[in-house]
């Protein structure tokens, strides 16, 4: 099925999803290094053996509150906005660093490289494709992620038999693909969309907040293609 197309990005469009991306890259390397480093440390270790209520509390909060910040400080404000994406970056990186002990390197950088594909694959289509086509899916993918995250959590609160926890599995694992991939789509729409409000002057250039929703996606893309090969390497 052919797909509408439009001729090309306008300088400001172009020069802002650059933008956007650098930090999307920048802050996934210093995630990865620091999520290394704590596993290379033993400091994970610590955090697998701590109340994993405890730790999914402090690291949910410390995630959400750094992401906030960065977000919603003024990009006036560069040194405090900086700081708080440093410490999401933190954030992200404790809550990845125990997946070195489930999972060798190999299949690691097996996953990485898929969804490094998988990602530039869909923003370039999110990037050619006519303004706006995307942008519908913002309800839909919400309601989906929602659906991701209560199949995610149901095993650790709910008495589910063998089969439930299969499909349960199932839901969360091909779901959350499907959910992650379409706001992959969508969020890149939407930093072009912001960009054009950006060159009316609607509002200020803002790449920091952009790059957080991306990075977002990238890393629980990442997660459901790793979780994916891995239960293809144990039916072998």
């Amino acid at each position: 099925m052919n797909r509408e197309t439009r001729d090309s990005l306008s300088p400001v469009e172009r020069s802002y999803l650059h933008e956007t991306f650098r930090y999307v890259g920048g802050g996934l390397a210093l995630t990865a290094i620091a999520a290394r480093g704590l596993f290379t440390s033993g400091v994970a270790y610590r955090i697998m053996l701590a109340n994993p209520w405890v730790v999914m509390g402090v690291g949910l909060a410390g995630s959400i509150g750094t992401m906030m910040g960065a977000m919603y400080t003024s990009p006036d404000n560069s040194v405090l906005k900086h700081a708080f994406w440093l410490g999401f970056q933190a954030c992200q990186a404790a809550t990845l660093s125990p997946l070195f002990f489930a999972f060798s390197p190999a299949l690691m950088s097996r996953a990485a490289l898929y969804t490094v594909g998988a990602v530039g694959s869909l923003s370039y289509i999110g990037a050619t494709a006519k303004n706006n086509t995307y942008l519908y899916l913002g309800g839909p993918l919400l309601a989906g992620l929602t659906v991701v995250v209560l199949t995610s959590f149901a095993p650790m609160v709910l008495p589910l038999g063998v089969r439930s926890l299969a499909v349960m599995e199932n839901v969360s694992l091909y779901g959350g693909l499907a959910v992650f991939s379409g706001l992959v789509l969508y969020d890149t729409q939407k930093i072009l969309h912001n960009a054009r409000l950006v060159e009316a002057g609607y509002i200020p250039r803002d790449a920091v907040k952009e790059s957080i929703s991306l990075e977002l996606d990238f890393i629980n893309l990442f997660i459901k293609i790793l979780q994916l090969l891995a239960g293809n390497q144990n039916r072998k």
